[in-house]
């Protein structure tokens, strides 16, 4: 942030003084001729800028932010009338002003006070404004990283679910020889691959999520001999390589439904897998019937897979998203995510 915003905090300055000067050099021009106004200007441009950066650097941070006012106030004002009274003893004794009936010192004075009342008030406003700034921005900064700690921290417990759920069943395999084995290794190398690189990445493509999903679809498969009800109705595949989401999003609803549904245990339990484009919509659907019996299902980190992909969805498609998890008729549950595409 700092090395966002400090080209506009030097322009302030910069073109703060750059009407300074202006000012200065045309109420000067009244009581200076060339080229003392020169020298007389200069002067006055280089003690102000001690002034203000005085002000701006030190009183600022010491006194106003640290909510000692009336100190600050104080001080402020101390200097207003040090530099005050420092130029008017030294400028007419060391610069030659032409005074007269028309150009008094009552005018001479009225321009050094509204000179350095302004030094004082534009430094003070700058600096309290440009720390106020500045906080603002850090809070700013420091929630846009919790919110991406969160979902690393979601993200971190949802790829360990299904990959123990992966090995578990590759173990209560391993006891018996077959070709299922080692078919299981290798769909699980496919997820672990999808862990390591893809999970990681901003984006990747529908198809890959797909390969994901089918892989761990393929895993229970050979856990319950191939007799799993669990089907994919996959329309518009054309552009299933060319549309990205963030990674996580399909399988993890994929994975609530293999929790919730005891597929593999209870003999009428299903799952039902849509994708499509409708309307200039991913349309993204899954059906599954419900655990007749809860203890059948592990409830452990219950809900947390709709709030990563919520907490996911809000931060990519705020406002271009449509989410629904509900209970329909005959012990079923739907979930739809819909995705406008821009």
């Amino acid at each position: 942030m700092k090395y966002r915003w400090g080209f506009l905090l030097k322009f302030q300055h910069v073109f703060f003084f750059f009407i300074f000067i202006l000012i200065t050099f045309f109420t000067e021009n009244y009581f200076l001729d060339a080229p003392e106004l020169i020298w007389c200007v200069l002067f006055i441009i280089i003690f102000n800028i001690g002034m203000y950066y005085l002000v701006y650097y030190y009183l600022v941070p010491q006194f106003y932010l640290s909510n000692k006012y009336p100190q600050f106030i104080l001080y402020a004002l101390i200097c207003f009338l040090v530099s005050s009274l420092f130029r008017i003893l030294l400028e007419p004794a060391v610069f030659r002003m032409n005074f007269n009936e028309t150009l008094s010192n009552t005018k001479f004075l009225y321009n050094v006070y509204t000179e350095q009342g302004i030094v004082i008030l534009v430094a003070s406003f700058l600096g309290i404004t440009k720390d106020k700034f500045l906080i603002e921005q850090d809070f700013q900064e420091l929630g846009e990283e919790k919110e991406q700690l969160h979902l690393d921290l979601l993200k971190s417990k949802l790829n360990p679910h299904f990959l123990l759920n992966t090995l578990n069943n590759i173990y209560s395999k391993s006891f018996h020889a077959s070709e299922n084995t080692s078919e299981s290794i290798l769909q699980l190398s496919k997820l672990l691959q999808y862990v390591i690189y893809d999970s990681n990445k901003e984006t990747i493509s529908i198809a890959q999520e797909f390969s994901s999903i089918k892989s761990l679809t393929g895993l229970y498969q050979l856990k319950y001999n191939n007799l799993l009800a669990i089907s994919f109705d996959i329309q518009d595949e054309e552009t299933l390589e060319l549309i990205e989401i963030p990674p996580s999003i399909f399988l993890t609803l994929f994975e609530n439904a293999l929790k919730h549904s005891a597929i593999g245990i209870e003999s009428d339990s299903f799952i039902k897998v849509s994708y499509k484009i409708q309307n200039q919509e991913i349309y993204f659907e899954i059906i599954n019937t419900v655990a007749k019996k809860k203890i059948l299902v592990n409830d452990d980190n219950s809900g947390l897979g709709n709030e990563a992909v919520m907490s996911i969805l809000e931060k990519k498609y705020s406002g271009i998203f449509t989410f629904l998890s509900t209970s329909i008729e005959n012990n079923q549950y739907q979930t739809v995510l819909k995705i406008k595409l821009s």
